[in-house]
């Protein structure tokens, strides 16, 4: 991780030592509410159960922005904390209900004061109201602190599903048993903290942050890259204070709405595809800081929000063919879900730049048909040509700016440009490429079944990939027999596509060609009943099938 992301170099530390000094730590005003529950809080506690066997536990990431010298705000590990917290103020509450029974009452007074001091927060000496060590957002902050301060549940009405949760969480580990006594429950709470431990990152701004978030998430430890993307956002909106309450509570809860149409694993992609769709191109290591660039004013932040939460349900009906969200639309969208599905099974997303306008520009009839055009682009390019996708994408940005920007008004004008002609393979390049084309045949065997049906389809028989079986001709895993028919080229023929063929069920097994080729006669399968016309089979009827199959490959998947 490079270190001019952070102010200094990450460290473990544990609970004890993040939350028993003197720091303040501060969950953004707009990050997202608490939102832990049972399955969690069981899982953490299950941990707790087993430290004396093991030690310690491992937290993960939490990462800290520094405000002020002893002033932290959380970018990531806020549920954690939370919850870490609450735990010791369920333990808290046992020893204040023992001072309230009279046991050891002066000796657990001062042990409840000491921990409060170090765990929970100092009062004011005046008013005695207790200034807490951790802040939460704007809807749970005022109930977390009553808890911190009463070490009881506020009888409150309206609560919000968020302080639910909270409420949940204090009243589920005040069940737990800490200890007999304020001694006992002292030194669990003393042993606990100090075996949870976390990797601290401290990071000098947002956009270092964001920096952070890409480069672990890249290596697989998920962090909240979209809390970051809303606590940006939103702090600009709330500049102008003609945004009332109200307003901002619809926007926070739409925003919600927005992550949960999307997916929050799909949301750093979702806002550079939107991002993409209207601006210059950025890669998605230059999307927060281009991002900060055009949304500087509380004017241009509203208006982002915006347009991100309007195209939300489109992008992620858009990844999801089969989402019901279709069935609300005007129905002439139908035909544009079977291209979709094809550009999604082979996992194709350049084409979603163009896709996101094209939704909102285009007449339904005019955006099927520039779904089929990036389809067909989608197989000739990205399945059996294996061409750049850096170059498709950057010019698919082109294409899409003029689809947003009106220039390009229909499907044709995307098909007749400059830029998908540059794209395009000719018909002569997808030839010799699908002539010898392979696919590993025991990792790939859906997407095989879907391109040998759309030929299929092409030659007059309809049928459904999905239902349908993947036959080698000659076996995956060959007997002397088929070694003797292709020689030392029999273990390069089990993945071309001139070795394979759909059927409707396995029942040939290990069937010599001789009793294939009968079977295959029968069959309604067109590509079966090509092969059931060679008398035998070997490396030269593989190539002479594929080349066939090749001829007809550039008719079902073409642009006129």
């Amino acid at each position: 991780m490079a270190k001019q992301f952070l102010l200094m170099e990450p460290k473990n530390e544990n609970f004890n030592e993040l939350i028993g000094g003197s720091s303040k730590y501060l969950v953004p005003r707009f990050q997202r509410d608490y939102a832990w529950d049972i399955e969690q809080w069981e899982d953490l506690w299950n941990d707790i159960a087993v430290l004396d066997d093991e030690g310690f536990h491992y937290m993960g990431y939490i990462v800290l922005q520094q405000k002020e010298q002893y002033q932290y705000e959380i970018i990531d590990g806020q549920q954690r904390l939370v919850t870490l917290s609450i735990i010791v103020l369920a333990a808290m509450k046992a020893i204040k209900d023992m001072i309230d029974k009279g046991e050891d009452k002066l000796e657990n007074e001062e042990r409840l004061s000491e921990i409060t001091k170090k765990f929970v927060g100092n009062k004011n000496l005046v008013s005695l109201k207790l200034t807490s060590k951790l802040e939460l957002n704007r809807n749970n902050n005022r109930f977390f602190q009553k808890i911190c301060g009463d070490l009881a549940i506020p009888n409150s009405r309206g609560i919000t599903s968020t302080n639910k949760l909270i409420r949940k969480c204090f009243t589920y580990f005040c069940k737990k048993d800490f200890g007999k006594t304020g001694a006992e429950v002292a030194q669990f709470i003393v042993n606990f903290s100090s075996s949870m431990v976390f990797t601290k990152i401290i990071v000098q701004d947002d956009l270092n942050a964001y920096k952070v978030f890409e480069t672990l998430n890249a290596r697989g430890v998920q962090l909240s890259t979209p809390d970051l993307l809303k606590n940006y956002l939103f702090s600009i909106v709330t500049k102008d204070e003609s945004i009332d309450d109200e307003e901002l509570d619809e926007l926070d809860e739409q925003w919600s709405e927005m992550i949960s149409d999307v997916g929050e694993n799909n949301v750093s992609d979702y806002v550079r595809y939107h991002y993409n769709s209207q601006r210059k191109m950025v890669t998605k290591n230059e999307l927060y800081s281009a991002m900060r660039k055009v949304v500087q004013t509380p004017e241009e932040a509203y208006k982002y929000l915006k347009s991100l939460i309007e195209y939300a349900p489109i992008y992620s009906s858009l990844i999801n063919p089969n989402d019901s969200w279709w069935a609300d639309q005007d129905p002439l969208y139908r035909d544009a879900r079977e291209y979709l599905s094809g550009i999604r099974l082979f996992n194709i997303k350049q084409p979603l730049a163009v896709l996101l306008p094209a939704f909102k520009m285009f007449t339904p009839s005019e955006f099927v048909k520039v779904v089929k055009y990036l389809y067909v682009m989608s197989i000739r390019y990205n399945v059996i040509c294996h061409l750049s996708p850096s170059e498709q994408e950057s010019v698919y940005n082109l294409i899409a700016i003029n689809v947003s920007n009106g220039t390009y008004k229909r499907a044709s004008n995307v098909k007749n440009s400059d830029e998908f002609h540059r794209l395009y393979p000719n018909d002569n390049t997808f030839f010799n490429s699908f002539e010898f084309h392979k696919m590993p045949s025991r990792q790939t065997a859906r997407k095989i079944r879907y391109l040998l049906a759309e030929i299929e389809g092409y030659l007059g028989n309809k049928c459904d990939y999905d239902k349908l079986t993947l036959e080698h001709i000659c076996p995956y895993h060959p007997e002397q027999i088929w070694v003797d028919s292709f020689g030392e080229g029999v273990s390069d023929v089990k993945d071309r596509l001139g070795n394979m063929l759909l059927l409707d069920k396995d029942n040939l097994k290990r069937a010599s060609f001789l009793e294939k080729k009968k079977a295959y006669a029968e069959s309604k399968f067109k590509i079966a009943n090509k092969v059931s016309l060679y008398n035998e089979w070997n490396q030269d009827n593989v190539n002479d099938l594929q080349k066939w199959m090749s001829e007809v490959a550039t008719k079902v998947w073409r642009v006129d």
